[in-house]
């Protein structure tokens, strides 16, 4: 038996991470089929004002400067693919090239409802724009690469 709580997952901390990864689950993102979720991640690039380089496949390069006194360190270098593997029950109705993910807390985790979550590699993702996104946190240069297919 379930214990489902209709929850919105941004309310699980840490925010930044589940807020991200949230988001990421409202972009349809199948294999083969990511533009839109392309479009996301140049979008939060600029919109933190952070470098981004794509490659003639699709790949994107997403880097952070180092915080102040530690330009000298060596680089971080995060990964993570873009792309989801799109199962669903026989029963449900779910266009994966238009529909969004409908995430909810099941008893300590977190499902879909009636599809794969896209955690594999989403949650890699969301973990890359939290940091990314971060400003409390002292490091040296960081490099989120972003392949569109599995690594």
């Amino acid at each position: 038996m379930y214990k489902t709580k209709v929850m919105n997952i941004e309310t699980l901390q840490p925010s930044s991470l589940w807020s991200n990864f949230y988001k990421l689950t409202q972009i349809p993102h199948p294999s083969g089929y990511l533009s839109q979720m392309s479009d996301f991640l140049k979008s939060f690039a600029k919109q933190h004002q952070l470098e981004i380089k794509t490659d003639k496949v699709g790949n994107i390069l997403i880097k952070k400067s180092a915080t102040i006194g530690f330009e000298d360190r060596q680089t971080i270098v995060l990964q993570a693919h873009m792309d989801m593997v799109p199962q669903k029950n026989s029963t449900n109705e779910h266009d994966f090239l238009k529909d969004a993910l409908s995430p909810v807390i099941d008893g300590d985790w977190v499902r879909a409802s009636g599809t794969t979550l896209g955690a594999d590699n989403g949650i890699g993702l969301a973990a890359a724009l939290a940091v990314l996104e971060s400003n409390d946190l002292q490091h040296g240069p960081i490099e989120a690469f972003f392949t569109i297919d599995e690594e």
